[in-house]
Parts: C-alpha cells; structure tokens; sequence
C-alpha cells in the first residue's frame, strides 16, 4: 500500500469527543498531525462521513471537522482534517507544534 501521507506524524495521547450523524463518541488520539489522526473509540462510522472533533490538549480544546479515511471494527478510525481555509490550517498545525506550508 502507497503511504499518502503528506504531513510528518506525531505518537500522542490526547482526549477527543467526536460526533457524526449517526453517533458520537470518546477517545484517545493516539497519532497526529496537521492534515489528520487516528482515534482509538468504539462506535460506527462510515469512510467519506463528516465527523465534529473535539481534541482535548493539556492547555485548550480545539474543535476541528474532518471526513473518516478508514475504520477499524473495534479499535478506531483515521480521519482527515477538512479546514475552512488556509489560516485555519496554519492555526491548527501551530498548535501541534507542526508549521505547515499549505502551497
């Protein structure tokens, strides 16, 4: 399998609450970074859903929106950040201590 990753990731644990249209649910952000991440969380989601994700750091909540990549039955998903515009973007990736370049 091809990596499609673009941003560099980062091994975490941070609590997350996050909610779809057809569940919500808790969990532990186990890898970030400014264009995704991977919850460790039960409940059902589907690939392509919008979900509303709600990352506890040890200073403030962010509160970021993003489409599910893939799901793991019993273990998580990955989710890939959808930003409003570009500041957004930089916003976040500055807050996980990731500059990025969105060009």
């Amino acid at each position: 399998m091809q990596e499609r990753r673009t941003a560099e990731r980062i091994r975490i644990n941070l609590k997350a609450r996050w909610e779809g249209l057809t569940g919500q649910g808790r969990g532990s952000i186990c890898d970030l970074s400014s264009t995704g991440c991977f919850i460790l969380t039960g409940g059902e989601v589907t690939p392509g859903e919008l979900i509303r994700l709600e990352i506890h750091f040890p200073n403030q909540i962010a509160l970021v929106w993003g489409q599910i990549v893939y799901a793991v039955a019993e273990m998580g998903f990955a989710l890939h950040f959808t930003f409003s515009n570009d500041s957004e973007m930089r916003e976040f990736a500055g807050l996980i201590g990731n500059p990025t370049n969105p060009n």
